[in-house]
């Protein structure tokens, strides 16, 4: 295939960042049209060639070509005025502001006295959702949506600019089967009018169904380049790891046990929140929590662990009454939270990873003066035992891969040394190697008699490695999924579970 039949071509792209070689080589070939899959682990450089094309960083060596013609961006805009847009993982967005206000941030339209438009901004992000048909109002703040319908405003964002290449990376993580669904149309809608997307994702049911030609990178590198048809599921996870996984979940050597933790008709003070909910989490138990977009799983984990008021109800752990009125009370009692927003919610992006690991814990080395060699050595402790990927501890972990960061985040729950860990979407955006290695963790964990409480997306997740499933809808608990001895994913408890997460919808 000739040059001038590619819409992008990146080759031999190189990127050092102090420590670490980021990109060695890296290439990539868009065709217009189509749907290209960029696929490896976390921290094998997808993100960074996406950020050296997108004019985010500079690249070190390496050509970048749009229709034959060199091209380099020297920042987002330039891409975005070059015809490129992107999706980022992580969502950055202006949270106490409109929704039509975020999408037109940094080329706000203007009357002629100069001042912002706000009636041409209104009608033509109005008219932007209704093409892709979302159901948004444009006026609303856009904080207090939903993770998903934030998710989908930033994909009709990118979408606006009548870009010719769209870079979307991990897009799916927060959304619905409907919603996915619809995403999925919006891209034939844009292929058919010969945009090229490069579709960075860990799903391999969609890569599979969505992709025209798969990319898969592995440290830094590229690996191959194959047409999506030609690929199996065990293929590019050998591509991805250099070697064979066998198993996609860890064994289950947990046992529950007594009961840890007794909740009795909690329900939140504001709406929205949870109503009513009564359930019991076992010693050495990994309890997941199902239930459909809008259903108050996160709600329900951020009531438990104060984050959010209690309006009525009682838990009890371990038969003696708690309240846990703040976090700080939650963290004294046993509770660790890993929420389902890193970025927004879990990192201190420019702190270190000695930071990041012992800001949880701070009390541990001293109230005048912090104990550093302590503080050294339980960072070490989470690097080693997470097999986190990192230059040093004095790395800031928002230039670590998302599944690193978790791992750090993670990490620093456990040097508290929690009883209770409640994890919303601990898998979110990571690969399928990093994935395997938190299902370890998590087990591990239930192993030492800890109880855990999971919030996933995923329903082969949750149907892998937890004991039971609580299915939440619209606030409410709809039902509990026992485990069996036929609890593995066959599609009789998938309906279950789904009829039960739309039971009060």
């Amino acid at each position: 295939m000739s040059e001038q039949q590619y819409l992008l071509e990146m080759l031999d792209i190189e990127k050092q960042f102090p420590g670490v070689k980021a990109l060695d080589h890296a290439k990539l070939q868009l065709r217009a049209g189509t749907v290209h899959a960029l696929m490896g682990e976390n921290g094998a450089g997808k993100s960074t060639l996406m950020k050296c094309l997108f004019g985010i960083y500079t690249r070190d060596g390496g050509t970048i070509s749009m229709n034959g013609k060199p091209v380099t961006f020297t920042s987002p805009r330039d891409a975005l005025d070059n015809g490129v847009a992107m999706v980022h993982q992580e969502l950055n967005q202006v949270l106490r502001r409109s929704v039509m206000e975020n999408m037109y941030l940094g080329r706000f339209p203007t009357t002629k006295l100069g001042t912002v438009d706000s009636r041409k901004m209104f009608n033509e992000t109005k008219a932007i959702f209704e093409d892709l048909e979302i159901d948004v109002d444009p006026r609303a703040i856009i904080g207090t949506l939903s993770v998903s319908k934030r998710q989908m405003v930033e994909i009709a964002k990118a979408v606006s600019y009548n870009a010719r290449i769209l870079v979307l990376d991990e897009p799916t993580s927060s959304l619905t089967e409907d919603e996915v669904e619809h995403l999925f149309r919006i891209m034939n809608r844009l292929t058919a009018k010969g945009v090229g997307i490069i579709y960075i994702s860990h799903k391999m049911d969609e890569i599979l169904r969505i992709s025209d030609d798969v990319t898969i990178m592995r440290d830094g590198q590229w690996v191959a380049t194959r047409p999506a048809r030609e690929l199996t599921t065990d293929e590019i996870i050998r591509l991805m790891v250099n070697r064979e996984m066998t198993n996609r979940f860890p064994p289950k050597k947990n046992k529950p046990g007594n009961v840890l933790l007794d909740v009795k008709n909690v329900t939140g003070m504001y709406e929205p929140t949870c109503h009513d909910v009564s359930f019991q989490l076992h010693e050495g138990e990994v309890l997941g929590v199902a239930g459909l977009v809008g259903s108050r799983r996160t709600e329900l984990l951020n009531t438990l662990f104060g984050y959010f008021t209690k309006g009525g109800g009682e838990v009890t752990m371990r038969g003696k009454k708690i309240e846990n009125v703040t976090t700080d009370e939650a963290r004294n009692n046993g509770f660790a939270l890993i929420t389902e927003e890193r970025r927004a919610t879990g990192i201190f992006g420019e702190g270190s990873i000695t930071f990041n690991s012992i800001i949880s814990n701070v009390n541990a080395y001293g109230k005048l003066l912090l104990n550093g060699r302590k503080m050294d050595k339980d960072t070490q402790w989470v690097i080693d035992s997470m097999r986190v990927k990192t230059p040093s501890k004095r790395t800031h972990i928002k230039s670590l891969s998302g599944g690193n960061q978790q791992k750090v985040i993670i990490g620093r729950w456990l040097l508290t040394n929690p009883d209770v860990l409640l994890l919303d979407e601990p898998t979110r955006g990571i690969d399928v190697g990093s994935k395997y290695e938190i299902y370890e963790l998590i087990l591990n964990l239930a192993e030492q008699g800890k109880g855990v409480m999971m919030v996933s997306s995923e329903m082969p997740e949750l149907l892998g490695i937890c004991d039971r499933i609580l299915v939440m809808s619209n606030g409410q608990l709809a039902g509990i999924v026992e485990r069996g001895k036929d609890f593995g994913g066959i599609p009789g408890e998938q309906e279950t579970i789904m009829a039960l997460a739309a039971k009060y919808v």
